[in-house]
């Protein structure tokens, strides 16, 4: 005699779309019990009061007003790299080249502030740094896009072996350029005249870089939602067969969309050279490259959600500093308190996604 067949207590059921304000209300969910979770931990593993772990993780972003322009400033500039990085995710492309483009577009923008020094006036040298920083990142971008076009091959390691050669080329010019000669690094560019240096936007030094990521922001959501080139790079992250058979040329598409990748990265690099730092080292994108791919994938892809993703990833890294010299703890706690709440971020998207339905509840609806 054949038993009937036990059915599992659950099912995984795919949601139809929730409204915008459920969703939210879910993320926010997750990000209060991110938060008590913390706090006990926190208490438990230090016994510090985890209020004032929290106020401190505020002062640390927000506790002044250089505080403050520093975090936004440090925002603006992921969440540039995490808008570059967009369409070619959107697209499948997957693009972990994000630092390297950042880096050899610091790298143009250095050499023509070093190069051309006295050679042209600023406003020409500044031209000059807009245009190779841009074309150093495109190009960057270009390289890995070809080879996927042409003969599919793998963008993920072709785009991580890119940051590489990109961290040695600075490394190369560093020693070239190095002063003074044996010191390993090349100093403060131009300090004397500030040439090359970017002008400040309204007299603030911050204020630069904040409208550009406004601007680039903007233009991208415009772009990936309302524009043809938009709904072509859709179409090929839905189904390059499809994109074919609709007359889109994928190749094409591959390699206009890693061009602009690169673009925006570069652009970056001018920034940190020319705006911020007004030097180039190898770390001068300090990771970026690789958390902006988090914040492009909490975000979905929304240009304007990263704004809010970006935040918090700044917020938490800016707060970081501030709990070590508070209460005596490492940087790495607060990075175990910044990887939970991230944790909890990413994971309520499953539940926006998907709902659990338990088996009686289905067999009442069966009946």
């Amino acid at each position: 005699m054949n038993e009937k067949k036990k059915e599992p207590l659950f099912h995984i059921v795919k949601r139809s779309a929730l409204p915008w304000y459920q969703a939210l209300l879910i993320r926010i969910a997750a990000i209060i019990l991110a938060l008590i979770l913390c706090a006990v931990i926190t208490t438990i593993t230090t016994g510090i009061n985890p209020i004032q772990v929290y106020e401190s993780i505020f002062a640390g972003a927000f506790g002044s007003v250089r505080k403050t322009w520093v975090t936004l400033q440090n925002i603006s500039i992921l969440l540039l790299i995490s808008l570059a990085l967009t369409p070619a995710f959107k697209m499948k492309f997957w693009n972990i080249g994000g630092e390297g483009q950042v880096l050899v577009g610091g790298l143009a923008a250095a050499a023509c502030m070093i190069c051309l020094d006295d050679k042209m006036p600023g406003g020409l040298v500044i031209l000059c740094m807009v245009l190779a920083s841009i074309a150093a990142g495109a190009v960057w971008g270009l390289i890995p896009a070809f080879f996927k076009a042409k003969w599919n091959t793998n963008e993920t390691l072709s785009t991580l072996m890119m940051n590489y050669i990109a961290t040695q080329l600075v490394a190369f010019f560093t020693i070239v350029w190095e002063v003074p000669k044996g010191s390993g690094k090349i100093g403060i560019i131009n300090q004397d005249t500030n040439l090359g240096w970017l002008p400040q936007a309204f007299g603030s030094k911050y204020l630069l870089s904040i409208i550009v990521a406004a601007l680039v922001t903007l233009f991208m959501y415009v772009y990936l939602n309302f524009s043809k080139q938009g709904y072509e790079i859709s179409v090929v992250g839905e189904s390059e067969n499809t994109a074919k058979y609709v007359g889109i040329k994928v190749e094409k598409v591959i390699i206009r969309t890693m061009l602009l990748s690169g673009a925006v990265c570069g652009l970056v690099g001018l920034l940190l050279v020319g705006g911020i730092n007004h030097t180039v080292t190898t770390t001068i994108a300090g990771g970026q490259g690789f958390t902006g791919v988090l914040v492009s994938w909490m975000s979905k892809f929304n240009p304007l959600t990263m704004v809010f993703s970006s935040f918090l990833i700044i917020f938490m890294d800016r707060g970081a500093s501030e709990i070590s010299t508070n209460f005596g703890l490492n940087h790495s706690y607060a990075d175990i308190l910044t990887g939970i709440i991230l944790f909890f971020i990413i994971g309520c998207e499953f539940f926006i996604t998907y709902r659990l339905q338990f088996r009686k509840k289905a067999e009442k609806e069966e009946q």
